[in-house]
């Protein structure tokens, strides 16, 4: 991982789309800091597309769309995306499963809940699961002490033994039935509704994250920037950001944002 210091200047000019992970990459301990969304609102009045991507919840990825400075949301790690129309003031959303796809899927994730709030001490349901509607979220970190990487690990086995995917954020490890993930649902998104193909998208957009979930993303576009606190997960990466900032969540953002804004004008 290279400074993003040395992200050469003709790139950071090239990049037009910044899609973003939320949690302690745009936020810090849990918080929204001003200087943060701050970030966002510079780059999307600047007329860079911004997206969230995030493992976070349907019920909070309508709010994300309607009120906030982006353009889009891609939600529960790719299971969705909602896109909201202001001129219309209509919600444009698409799901990766049909809804009864969705129905049975729960009950299989339901049979999975069970077993791993009943077999791994200390975890818990996040606090967000009511508002979520493709995949089932395991707190390790967030609301109660934090785990032991080996009991992370339990989780994610418990997860994967049933069938499912199971991706470890910073403070959950989600897991869902479909063969679909940040990236996937990212594509469709920019082909769907910015028009971009695969090809135009790998040099045009910059992704940033903080942990093992966004590793598709890591992998997939050569302008990737973790914020700094990705190094307590680097053990766990196969594919690594390209880049990384100086300052931790928020503030590496701000960074991130800066540069572009810097090379933009």
């Amino acid at each position: 991982m290279k400074p993003l210091s040395q992200l050469p200047l003709a790139a950071a000019r090239s990049i037009r789309v910044v899609l973003t992970d939320i949690d302690d990459t745009v936020t810090t301990e849990g918080l929204l800091t001003a200087k943060a969304y701050g970030a966002l609102e510079e780059l999307h009045r600047a007329g860079f597309i911004v997206i969230p991507v995030t493992g976070r919840p349907a019920g909070w990825c309508d709010h994300i769309a309607r009120m906030w400075p982006v353009d889009a949301v891609v939600g529960e790690n790719g299971a969705f995306y909602f896109r909201y129309d202001r001129e219309r003031k209509k919600m444009q959303q698409h799901f990766w499963a049909s809804p009864e796809e969705l129905r049975q899927n729960r009950i299989r994730l339901d049979a999975i809940e069970k077993e791993v709030l009943g077999t791994v001490p200390g975890c818990a349901l996040a606090s967000d699961q009511a508002y979520r509607l493709a995949d089932l979220a395991i707190d390790f970190c967030e609301d109660v002490p934090a785990l032991p990487e080996t009991e992370v690990n339990r989780i994610v086995s418990i997860f994967e033994k049933a069938g499912a995917q199971a991706k470890v954020s910073s403070i959950h490890v989600n897991g869902w039935f479909g063969e679909y993930n940040k990236l996937s649902m990212a594509k469709t998104l920019l082909a769907d509704m910015f028009g971009m193909d695969w090809e135009q998208a790998k040099n045009a957009v910059v992704y940033a994250g903080d942990s093992p979930n966004d590793e598709p993303m890591f992998e997939a576009f050569p302008f990737s920037v973790g914020v700094a606190n990705i190094q307590a997960f680097a053990h766990r990466l196969t594919h690594k950001p390209a880049y990384i900032t100086a300052g931790h969540s928020g503030e590496g953002f701000a960074e991130l944002a800066d540069l572009l804004l810097k090379a933009k004008g």
